[in-house]
């Protein structure tokens, strides 16, 4: 019973960052799409620029999205040997959005989608030379947007590491009030990040523990049978 739990428990990890990497990469890249075509087709209104962006994501390049961020997240566990479960640090994510072939893959989407929607008449030849010959600049848009979110990222789940070390040294020194200051700079700040393995489950226990001790009317005597059981439910 006790496995059968640990195992809903990961899975429902799992699914939770897969969700969270999926729609935080893919608006990310969608964002980067955007300022890309501004870039390319300056003279383009806004409207116009919409139409095309919209005309490329229905002929192929939403889906293409979709899998070019399944195939980096598939490759970077397979390179790193995780072939269940779910990335452990950001580092790991990094190798999935630099070495997975992400913006490999969509630079050959942008590439399909492109023909498509010139050869059913979407664009005329001028703004398929534009947008084929400005390619490079969508493709570093994707791969520099990519960088800047994984690196504000990175700075949240340090900053996230470094609350729950105070939170720790404050649990320690039994101060209740500088506890649940800290715990609730966690708790507004936890959807803000990837749901990391190890960071999830230490905010977690930090709940349980926090709670526990408040519905003991903040008496720190806790015995190890209720230890036992705050480590068990994280």
């Amino acid at each position: 019973m006790e496995l059968e739990s640990e195992i809903n428990n990961e899975l429902k990890l799992e699914n939770k960052q897969n969700n969270f990497l999926d729609t935080f990469m893919g608006k990310t890249i969608n964002g980067a799409i955007d300022i890309g075509l501004r870039t390319i087709l300056p003279d383009l209104i806004e409207e116009q620029i919409i139409d095309i962006k919209n005309a490329l994501l229905e002929n192929g390049l939403q889906e293409g999205i979709k899998t070019a961020i399944d195939s980096g997240k598939n490759f970077a566990k397979s390179f790193l040997g995780i072939f269940t479960g779910n990335f452990e640090n950001i580092d790991q994510i990094k190798i999935a959005v630099g070495n997975g072939g992400i913006v490999d893959t969509i630079s050959d989407v942008i590439d399909f989608s492109l023909e498509k929607i010139y050869e059913n008449g979407s664009i005329n030849n001028a703004i398929y030379s534009l947008i084929k010959g400005g390619k490079n600049v969508l493709i570093n848009n994707i791969t520099s947007n990519l960088n800047n979110e994984l690196e504000k990222q990175s700075n949240l789940i340090g900053n996230l590491e470094s609350n729950i070390e105070k939170w720790k040294e404050a649990y320690t020194n039994k101060n209740f009030e500088r506890m649940n200051k800290i715990y609730k700079n966690i708790e507004n700040n936890i959807n803000s990040i990837i749901p990391i393995e190890n960071v999830i489950k230490e905010i977690r226990q930090i709940e349980n523990v926090q709670n526990f001790i408040k519905s003991k009317g903040e008496n720190y005597e806790i015995s190890e049978l209720e230890k036992e059981l705050i480590e068990k439910f994280p």
